[in-house]
């Protein structure tokens, strides 16, 4: 949302969400994660602020190293519980749509189409999201097959693991294998490779932000 939304507070007052959050103390947030990513855990500060609608609230997430703040104006339906956990829940879930839409763009062609009827759009939208479903599916039934990964760093400074193993297939992975098998030699060699070189590299980045958690 941006940062120039207008709302208005219990007490009438009507703000941008920049200017409700200057009134919050300097360093103020909750540190969570919004949930898993691709190189771990997702950690912020979080706060939140009361509307004037009883449904309405502002989250407002501040990254723990720019200061960087973004904001999230959330309803709540009637019956369901407020609590800052579940706003965090519903935020983070915003990242893997991202990630799905990314993923049709760059390994199936999902903006590729040179179409202009509403048909043929359809039809292209409606088989690259199919194509998408097998991977992603083909991925998590694999994953615990494939997923070799060294247990994740729990305090910061840990030294790193003789063997960090390797990520589990991907769904860009799975894409690569359906549409060509890799033969024996070079390109299985490099498959392993890249799995390898991943697990190490998030195993190193999940101990960077678990400095970077507890040095706040």
């Amino acid at each position: 949302m941006a940062r120039n939304f207008r709302l208005t507070l219990p007490g009438g007052q009507r703000l941008t969400c920049a200017d409700a959050a200057a009134q919050l103390p300097a360093g103020h947030g909750e540190v969570r994660s919004a949930g898993t990513g691709a190189r771990g855990q997702r950690w912020y500060a979080w706060s939140w602020l009361a509307t004037a609608s009883a449904r309405h609230y502002l989250l407002i997430r501040r990254h723990l190293k720019t200061g960087e703040l973004a904001f999230h104006y959330c309803f709540v339906p009637e019956g369901q519980p407020v609590t800052i956990t579940g706003l965090i829940r519903a935020a983070g879930l915003r990242w893997p749509v991202e990630e799905q839409f990314r993923a049709g763009k760059d390994l199936l062609g999902l903006d590729e189409s040179q179409v202009r009827l509403y048909p043929a759009i359809a039809r292209h939208t409606a088989l690259v999201m199919a194509a998408l479903a097998i991977c992603a599916v083909t991925a998590a039934q694999l994953r615990h097959r494939t997923d070799t990964q060294a247990p994740p760093p729990v305090r910061p400074g840990q030294a790193p693991p003789g063997d960090t193993g390797m990520v589990p297939l991907s769904i860009a992975e799975i894409a690569r294998l359906l549409a060509r098998a890799a033969p024996p030699g070079a390109a299985a060699h490099w498959l392993t490779f890249r799995r390898r070189h991943q697990a190490r590299a998030r195993w190193y980045h999940q101990r960077t932000r678990l400095t970077t958690a507890n040095a706040i």
